[in-house]
């Protein structure tokens, strides 16, 4: 296993203004790269009959549920079609139940219909910047995490307003989006804070540009790649105060699909493919090595 920079380099370049190039010129990139560094299809792959691999194998197709609106870990292309560090692990599992890329559907999954999306059965899997908390496995499992982040704070470019840290909403206006996390942390934990709610990040992003707030908050890697696509309008305070496992959202209950999920993100960790998915998509905007991936949580 590789051991490289951790995401705070990340998030520090993200502060600095720093980035190789933006995202909308980073796109055609990212979806070669991801294409040279596709995993190899499990041609003969088996699995017990009745499990719920065993059925997605035999349809040779699976349906995973993904942001649209988050460069580097998922946005849409150009032609239309999902690429970013979640559509790149979504490939990996699917590779690994002997799915080709031509039997994945992509459904976009925003934060509030995450839940909803795999209890109705719209998607097998979602693999879209998910944080695992106690509160989403009252109704879906996770496996992983595959990936840690934390929230943090975007800021028009030159931070005019002096925002340092969450202490520093007492009185602002933030954005953020409707079931999310951090936008929950706000509304507990800073209520002098008003809270504006968008149901995906781009509009936040919007609305700080035209002034309607003053700041968005969310994950810091999510608040990274809006940071690359307009480094001159936007910068990252560069302060996370909470912990984000992203995990991959499953139905509740079914423990053999989510032991399979973990199995291969561990066997994607020590046999670089997790790596080359982060180099092909989040590192090719941020310009950042794959950091060492987190302790995946059999609960």
């Amino acid at each position: 296993m590789r051991i490289t920079r951790p995401f705070a380099a990340l998030a520090a370049m993200a502060t600095a203004g720093v980035v190789l190039a933006g995202c909308s010129s980073d796109a055609g990139n990212q979806a070669e790269d991801a294409a040279d560094n596709s995993a190899a299809v499990e041609t003969d792959a088996e699995f017990e009959a009745g499990t719920t691999m065993a059925e997605l194998n035999e349809a040779g197709a699976i349906t995973i549920g993904t942001k649209y609106d988050q460069p580097g870990f998922g946005l849409l292309d150009p032609s239309g079609t999902p690429e970013g560090f979640d559509v790149e692990i979504g490939k990996i599992i699917a590779a690994k139940l002997g799915i080709p890329e031509d039997g994945i559907t992509f459904v976009e999954t925003v934060s509030a219909n995450r839940e909803p999306f795999i209890q109705n059965g719209q998607a097998d899997i979602v693999v879209a910047t998910y944080t695992i908390n106690d509160k989403r496995k009252e109704v879906v499992d996770f496996a992983g995490p595959y990936y840690e982040a934390g929230q943090d704070i975007m800021v028009a470019a030159g931070n005019p307003l002096g925002i340092a840290g969450p202490e520093d909403l007492a009185g602002k206006n933030v954005c953020s989006v409707e079931g999310s996390t951090p936008a929950e942390n706000i509304r507990t934990n800073y209520p002098e804070a008003t809270l504006t709610l968008f149901d995906v990040y781009s509009k936040c992003a919007d609305a700080l540009t035209n002034g309607q707030v003053d700041a968005v908050t969310t994950d810091n890697v999510i608040l990274t790649g809006l940071v690359a696509g307009n480094p001159e309008g936007f910068e990252l305070v560069g302060n996370p105060f909470t912990e984000e496992p992203y995990g991959i959202g499953l139905a509740k209950g079914d423990q053999e699909f989510r032991d399979f999920i973990n199995d291969t993100l561990e066997e994607s960790f020590e046999d670089g493919s997790w790596a080359d998915a982060w180099d092909a998509t989040a590192g090719a905007i941020s310009g950042t090595e794959a950091p060492e991936p987190p302790a995946v949580d059999r609960y």
